[in-house]
């Protein structure tokens, strides 16, 4: 059975929810390849204090564990967050098919908002993305989170 970019979403909102409750900021990832799920993740930077463990390089790596091969043809990433530079650089390399994310983010998107990497023919991989799936809850779910942290404070 096709699932939706909207069924995905929603299991990748799921690790967001993780995410924040090991406060984390609340970013979760989803790879999907023929049909199946390959991989979740969720952000883990604090956990593991580095900076690159982002959800999108957490769930391409364990993607890459489950199938055997970092080139990532075929795969489609949800993601709840518009990817970074590093994260959308990351899935140029993966050589993924598709990106659909949930809300855009005019600080650090390298998807369309700030830059656009995955369309810049100058690399050797393009793909198309999808933004704005299930925004609104991607964005709220973000927006509570650092309410909660600045009330804490």
């Amino acid at each position: 059975m096709e699932r939706t970019p909207e069924y995905y979403m929603t299991i990748a909102l799921r690790e967001a929810e993780k995410a924040a409750l090991e406060d984390e900021v609340p970013v979760g990832c989803v790879v999907v390849k023929d049909g199946r799920i390959v991989a979740k993740a969720h952000n883990k930077k604090e956990k593991k204090n580095s900076a690159t463990r982002h959800a999108e390089i957490e769930a391409l790596e364990k993607a890459a564990a489950a199938t055997g091969n970092w080139w990532l043809e075929g795969a489609e990433v949800f993601v709840t967050l518009e990817p970074c530079a590093m994260c959308a650089g990351a899935m140029i390399n993966a050589r993924i098919a598709k990106l659909y994310f949930g809300a855009y983010d005019l600080k650090y998107g390298c998807c369309g908002s700030i830059y656009d990497l995955p369309s810049d023919t100058r690399f050797n991989h393009n793909f198309p993305v999808t933004g704005g799936i299930m925004a609104a809850e991607c964005a709220a779910r973000l927006s509570e989170y650092f309410a909660a942290k600045r009330k804490k404070q």
